[in-house]
């Protein structure tokens, strides 16, 4: 799949999200375009923060995808990414208005607003990162993926709270904080504990209870995942790699306050390699 311009849109996906591109190799050859298309989207949506100064732009070029993917083709005209994107929606009946709900939940990203709760963190990564799960598997395996939507549940929130930990860092420089403030709370910390430049020992024990809700969730995504076909387990190899990231923050205690804490790319190979082969259990 390639624009007008000759680009390979596989090898953007695979420098803007090299997991979810390495993912892609283990699909069938026929849905890998469509599994690209999905995900560049998501890439797309999730790195508008980063392009932006003010909230406003962003939200309005999250409207104008909701107002394309609403319209359908003929507003997509000239945006080869959102032209492959209907494509992939036509052909693999995919629900819109799961769609909707990810772009209305994005809109979390542009501001600094606070995270309420646990429950909130959870709803933003099912609407987020557990949606395009279940939207991949669809593609993939349409009849069996209905099964699996408890373990696409707790992979996305698995996944989110691996990348939150992985781009605190980043979040803490602008100002943001994704990490609960029940967890907070319960940490004896505050939002500016996480948001700040500091690493008090509130601080500390507020990353390390936010890290183990992801291995929590991890640990469920497995449990959940017994038994699924080798068909559908492309959609979820990205989330495999939550284990092993969340394992290299845990034992990296306070350094992902100031740093991304990161695995090798070997690892991932292996990692996924692993999974797709044996599965989960």
């Amino acid at each position: 799949m390639a624009d007008p311009q000759g680009i390979d849109d596989s090898q953007t996906l695979r420098r803007s999200d090299p997991d979810r591109y390495l993912s892609t190799l283990y699909a069938p050859q026929a849905v890998r375009a469509d599994l690209t298309a999905l995900y560049l989207f998501n890439a797309e949506i999730a790195s508008i923060r980063d392009r932006i100064r003010e909230p406003l732009p962003g939200e309005v070029r999250i409207q104008w995808w909701r107002d394309m993917l609403a319209g359908g083709k003929p507003a997509a005209g000239g945006y080869p990414l959102a032209e492959a994107l209907l494509d992939a929606i036509q052909r693999h009946n995919l629900p819109l208005d799961a769609f909707d709900r990810y772009l209305e939940a994005r809109i979390f990203d542009l501001y600094d607003d606070p995270m309420p709760s646990r429950a909130d963190l959870e709803g933003y990564c099912g609407e987020t990162a557990s949606a395009v799960i279940q939207l991949a598997a669809l593609m993939l395996e349409p009849e069996a993926a209905p099964a699996f939507a408890s373990a696409a549940g707790h992979a996305g929130c698995a996944q989110v709270i691996a990348g939150l930990v992985r781009l605190m860092p980043l979040h803490r420089a602008r100002g943001q904080c994704y990490v609960p403030a029940d967890i907070l709370a319960a940490a004896g910390a505050s939002r500016d504990d996480i948001a700040g430049t500091g690493e008090s020992e509130a601080a500390r024990r507020a990353l390390a209870a936010f890290i183990e809700l992801g291995r929590e969730h991890a640990a469920r995504f497995a449990e959940a995942a017994k038994g699924m076909p080798v068909s559908l387990r492309p959609a979820f190899l990205p989330a495999s790699l939550a284990f092993p990231y969340l394992k290299r923050a845990a034992a990296a205690g306070a350094q992902p306050l100031r740093r991304v804490v990161d695995i090798s790319p070997l690892r991932r190979h292996w990692t996924m390699l692993r999974f797709a082969a044996r599965g989960w259990g």
